[in-house]
């Protein structure tokens, strides 16, 4: 294995910073730090820390931070610790092995690999669990997009969503009979002067369609600003680059695709309930 590609994660490691440089005959071995941990402890590349195997910090070895690295953000690992140190593997074995376990240096529970073609992930996961009995292969995104959690929530969501644009509908709907009613006058009187229901009818449409457009861009734009101030507000409190809400031009179309025929349908069919009725009547006569 490469040790230039090959890093392990050091999960079960204790930190201690050494106050200064550390005199040894030969160069530390290198590790790279998360940039939590560099900013914790005012670290940069080139300083020295001690890593040890268990929280009693026995057999601590010395090692020099090569540089600092963004964590993959990860919605499972949200709660979890930030402190983290990236180890080649030899220097992982070195450090985890002991006397209790003599074959400690010699296996490995768990190997990342990173493909030039992506898409032959499938092919290579069946070649190594056909030619090596008791491995275990999968697609690591496969994984995390096939999750119970995230489909639970993703489904809870599709079902808020539904349930809040029906309620809007009905609400809207409501509303726009109000405002019709309110209105009689106005129509009672344009019918008078000689305009058809027809005619009306376009003109209403007309004003509920840039109404409709109007409320829809207002709401895309209130979107984009909480978007904006939630994920800097929860990516300070995790302290975390993870993006935790995204307003795409996928959700922008389905926003307008729904707001805006919404608004002037509603509209519409208040409007038509209005002007179905006598003239005199619109007229209050």
């Amino acid at each position: 294995m490469r040790r230039a590609r090959l890093w392990v994660m050091a999960s079960a490691v204790t930190l201690a910073v050494s106050g200064g440089g550390v005199d040894a005959a030969e160069p530390a071995p290198g590790v790279l730090i998360s940039r939590q941990l560099a900013e914790a402890k005012a670290l940069s590349p080139g300083s020295q820390i001690r890593l040890a195997p268990g929280g009693d910090g026995q057999s601590a070895q010395t090692f020099r931070v090569l540089g600092i690295y963004e964590p993959t953000p990860d919605p499972m690992e949200i709660s979890e610790s930030k402190f983290k140190v990236r180890l080649h593997l030899p220097d992982m074995a070195r450090l985890v092995s002991g006397p209790a376990d003599l074959m400690a240096a010699e296996t490995v529970d768990q190997v990342n690999l990173v493909l030039r073609d992506p898409r032959q992930a499938s092919t290579i996961a069946t070649q190594l669990m056909t030619g090596t009995p008791g491995i275990v292969a999968r697609q690591a995104r496969a994984a995390v997009s096939g999750a119970g959690t995230f489909v639970v929530i993703e489904r809870f969501h599709l079902a808020i969503a539904i349930v809040t644009i029906i309620a809007s509908a009905l609400f809207l709907l409501a509303l726009s009979v109000m405002l019709v009613d309110e209105r009689r006058d106005t129509v009672g009187v344009l019918r008078l002067i000689g305009l058809t229901t027809r005619r009306v009818l376009a003109q209403i449409f007309l004003e509920s369609l840039v109404v409709a457009v109007g409320g829809a861009v207002f709401g895309i734009g209130l979107a984009a600003a909480s978007q904006f101030a939630i994920n800097r507000y929860f990516q300070w409190h995790y302290n975390t680059a993870l993006v935790f809400v995204r307003v795409t031009p996928g959700v922008v179309a389905v926003c307008l695709a729904i707001a805006i025929p919404l608004g002037v349908v509603a509209s519409a069919a208040a409007s038509w309930s209005l002007l179905r009725k006598q003239l005199m009547t619109l007229a209050r006569r």
